[in-house]
């Protein structure tokens, strides 16, 4: 299938091609009959990609603000890296649509192939979306023009802002902003018994959007207009559609209401309030929060949770329900409103007109209409800007399943630096990470069956880097399939997970690596190799800081993620673990008891060695984002090293010296190395059988606390 992106770097729309998602729990798999192109949203995207770097970290301070405090902590070279990595990356476009529901998943039982549907949120331009259940709504027949539901978003917003303004039947409501987005707003107010006074800086009446009047924004007698319209009262309600960058909708607004009104944002414009005509009016400012509640919430929007109705009567779904009640009803009719539609494979041209708009074209709405194509079915598609035939033996060719932020962002980035790997084949569910990893990296093809890899002769090492409830099956698969096999950390997530893998592991021909990779940074080999810490015993100190993640992550969850303590602490007793070099004998770890961060992830990991030496880990969510991420302590015979968030390093003995780096190196370069290394015979793998013992201490530490509360204290 093709799905369009946005390429951050210069502001160009360009169509990937990508294998077809697979369906999943509570999700449907739509084929997309039309989607439409917001001239708001994603017109302010597509200027925004198209500005230099300059104008860029103008209109985005916020964002210059972290990069300057990722340079004080992470070094200079890796947050410029890392910033012109992020442009790299290709933006998925589009975010409302309707569509024919070919699969549903498990758990969807209100929807069924066949039936057409409004698709919002993950509603990408793509051929084929995977939506969750609770962002579509079946489209009744009653309904004959099926495009109107493609602006199931845009009315889930206006009604979101209705709601918001808790307009009542009968008041008098102003409209400012008469684009896509005001004209819906504007006729679902009418539909509800309303009167509606448009306001814009220029006259963009339509004879469907039914307006007690239509007053110029920059007139100066338009609060007095106003005034005559309403029997000197005012508007009951504003409802600000506008996406301006001013202030003026904000002041207008505080002019027109009536004595304790309502202002409701569901535009993007300043935010500047005058606190005098709020106070003399009691007037109250609401933002509405896009389609309504639910949005940005995993559980509803990924898991399929919804809130209950005698609690939440508009959820973001049944706000688009409701749009589509009006629509089939024939209460609200937008065909009007749609000025354009463009074959889905001349998509540049209709950014092109709501950008630049070099044809001086009116437009209102514009949609991209989707053809046949069974080539969109395609469950892999293969690289045709490759040489089939060529193949480095030099290299080691890699096969990936899962392609999520750590493995676009660190993972392949640092594989492809080596110069080692050839990269093969891309195996994933489908998404928007799928067309973005394979437009940066090229691998030879890309599967939504990562069996296929499996059975691939010419992959030689298998990574996994998919959500940690998976790693185990899938590295068992590989294992059994004669594979080598690189697992990002976790390795499992129990211990029964654990021995199963040891067992399999025992027994194949293919090595095993864990993306344990602190141990192979160039300043930690330095402190083993000049405090000889394998020979003489230390005292190890490790603070990680790593900050908080909302409890909705998928990290967060036990199920999926394992929780932060076996996903990313597993790190630091990798590493104390390696510059000790003796066996580790004790592990404990002991919770925090702190309300504010009821989950599982401070805590502190104390470690004991059979050299006699002991060690510390302090993980927690509750710190400073100023403040370094990782710091080591190493106590040895007489010295003292402090390690610097791998940026930097104190050394402490008869006198002081400090190392200073331009660039982190947390050791990624080194283990792909290494890995190269070990399967060409040249080094011995001598890192599974730490990160096995790891594991198992770890998990048998935290399986100890399964009689625990949520923060770790017995009940």
């Amino acid at each position: 299938m093709k799905q369009l992106f946005l390429s951050v770097n210069d502001g160009s729309m360009k169509e990937i091609e990508t294998p077809v998602p697979t369906v999943k729990d509570n999700t449907v798999i739509v084929e997309t009959l039309y989607s439409v192109v917001s001239a708001g949203t994603e017109r302010s995207i597509a200027s925004f990609g198209g500005k230099n770097l300059i104008q860029k970290a103008l209109e985005r301070p916020d964002q210059v603000k972290k990069v300057t405090e990722k340079m004080s902590t992470d070094g200079i070279l890796t947050t410029v890296e890392a910033a012109f990595g992020r442009l790299k990356d290709p933006m998925p476009m589009g975010y409302t649509a309707v569509g024919k529901v070919v699969e549903v998943g498990r758990g969807v039982t209100e929807i069924a192939v066949g039936d057409i549907v409004a698709e919002v949120g993950q509603a990408y331009h793509s051929e084929v979306n995977r939506v969750g259940k609770n962002l579509v709504v079946k489209v009744p027949d009653e309904l004959e023009d099926k495009r109107q539901a493609a602006f199931a978003a845009l009315g889930g917003i206006a009604l979101e802002g209705i709601h918001q303004a808790e307009v009542v039947p009968g008041e008098t409501v102003a409209v400012i902003g008469l684009g896509l987005l005001g004209h819906i707003c504007a006729r679902i107010l009418y539909a509800y018994g309303c009167d509606v006074i448009g306001f814009d800086v220029v006259d963009k009446t339509l004879p469907g959007t039914r307006l007690l009047s239509f007053i110029n924004s920059n007139d100066d007698v338009a609060v007095d207009t106003v005034k005559n319209l309403t029997k000197g009262r005012g508007v009951d309600k504003v409802i600000i559609t506008a996406a301006a960058n001013t202030n003026a909708p904000i002041d207008l607004s505080e002019a027109i209401t009536r004595d304790r009104g309502i202002i409701c944002m569901i535009g993007v414009t300043q935010m500047n309030l005058d606190r005098r005509p709020f106070y003399e009016k009691e007037l109250s400012f609401k933002i509405a929060r896009s389609y309504g509640p639910g949005r940005y919430d995993p559980n509803y929007e990924e898991r399929g949770f919804d809130y209950p109705i005698g609690y939440v009567r508009f959820t973001e779904g049944r706000n688009v329900e409701e749009f589509i009640r009006l629509l089939s009803t024939g209460r609200l009719d937008i065909a009007d409103l749609i000025t354009h539609v463009v074959p889905f494979e001349e998509a540049a041209k209709a950014y092109e007109m709501i950008t630049t708009n070099p044809n001086h074209e009116r437009y209102i709405g514009v949609l991209l209409q989707y053809k046949e194509n069974e080539a969109k079915w395609n469950k892999t598609i293969k690289n045709t800007t490759i040489d089939k035939l060529k193949v480095d033996k030099d290299k080691i060719r890699f096969g990936l399943i899962g392609a999520g932020n750590f493995a676009r962002v660190t993972m392949l980035p640092a594989m492809r630096d080596t110069g080692l790997y050839e990269f093969v084949g891309l195996a994933t569910t489908g998404g928007a990470s799928t067309a973005q990893a394979q437009d940066v990296f090229k691998f030879n093809y890309t599967t939504n069956d990562y069996k296929e890899l499996l059975e691939d002769p010419n992959i030689d090492l298998i990574g996994v880097s998919t959500q940690h409830n998976s790693h185990a099956k899938i590295v068992i698969e590989a294992l059994k399939a004669g594979k080598s096999v690189y697992c990002e950390k976790p390795l499992c997530l129990t211990t029964e997970e654990l021995d199963e893998i040891e067992i399999v592991y025992r027994e194949s021909k293919g090595q095993l690596f864990v993306g344990l990779n602190r141990r192979h940074a160039p300043l930690i080999k330095q402190i083993k190799r000049e405090l000889k810490t394998d020979t003489i015993p230390a005292i190890y100190d490790y603070i990680a800081n790593a900050g908080f993640i909302p409890e909705n992550h998928w990290t967060q969850d036990e199920s999926k993620g394992g929780g932060r303590i076996i996903g990313e602490a597993i790190h630091f007793i990798d590493t104390i673990m390696y510059l000790d070099g003796s066996e580790l004998v004790k592990l404990e770890v002991n919770y925090a008891d702190n309300p504010t961060y009821p989950k599982r992830d401070n805590a502190i990991i104390s470690l004991r060695f059979a050299s006699g030496a002991i060690g510390t880990i302090i993980y927690t969510a509750m710190g400073s984002k100023k403040y370094p991420k990782e710091q080591l302590r190493v106590f040895s015979n007489g010295s003292v090293y402090e390690l610097n968030n791998y940026v930097g390093m104190s050394k402490y003995g008869s006198n002081k010296k400090n190392e200073i780096k331009l660039k982190q190196d947390k050791g990624f370069g080194g283990e792909y190395t290494y890995i190269v290394d070990v399967l060409k015979g040249e080094k011995q793998n001598m890192t599974t059988e730490d990160a096995i013992r790891a594991h198992r201490m770890l998990l048998k530490s935290l399986g100890g606390q399964s009689n625990c509360t949520s923060n770790g204290l017995p009940e």
